[in-house]
């Protein structure tokens, strides 16, 4: 029961911060008490699919929904789900929707009400990238729990 809570943390951990390009699977895993490559298949043995598949599928809801209701480029809206790569986000998100994002939008929207203003979105979503608080550059406010790692042991048992 102690590995799937420490399995549980480390999902809520990726929930919380699934928006981050440079979420780090070994912080994840140590977090909970796993080295990365034991992580990866105590995972996947829990939830039916890889911590990096898991991320990818809760990126690509999110875009999903912020096509259909914000007034952002398919390249904003790449980068605010946590992609750095506009071709692999295109690819993988055609993959899980059978769409290129661009034609999700087309089919999606008109269908409800107006977009919200990109600017609204960008700020609802996080802010700008590259900008703090007030308007200021940087990475305020930003922090990384690395967590420890703890004892080892088997996946579920």
């Amino acid at each position: 029961m102690e590995k799937l809570r420490q399995l549980r943390l480390a999902k809520d951990a990726m929930d919380r911060d699934w928006a981050e390009a440079e979420l780090d699977l070994d912080a994840v895993a140590a977090h909970a008490g796993y080295s990365r490559f034991h992580f990866v298949r105590c995972f996947k043995e829990a939830y039916g699919e890889t911590p990096g598949q898991y991320l990818t599928r809760r990126r690509i809801e999110r875009a999903e929904e912020m096509l259909r209701s914000a007034d952002l480029s398919v390249t904003e809206i790449c980068g605010l789900v946590g992609f750095s790569s506009l071709g692999t986000f295109s690819t993988r998100f055609k993959r899980q929707t059978g769409l290129t994002p661009s034609e999700y939008r087309a089919k999606h929207v008109g269908r409800g009400a107006a977009l919200i203003p990109g600017c609204y979105a960008m700020l609802w979503a996080g802010g700008f990238p590259g900008r703090g608080p007030s308007g200021s550059t940087g990475q305020a406010g930003e922090e990384r729990n690395s967590g420890e790692a703890g004892a080892g042991g088997g996946c579920l048992r």
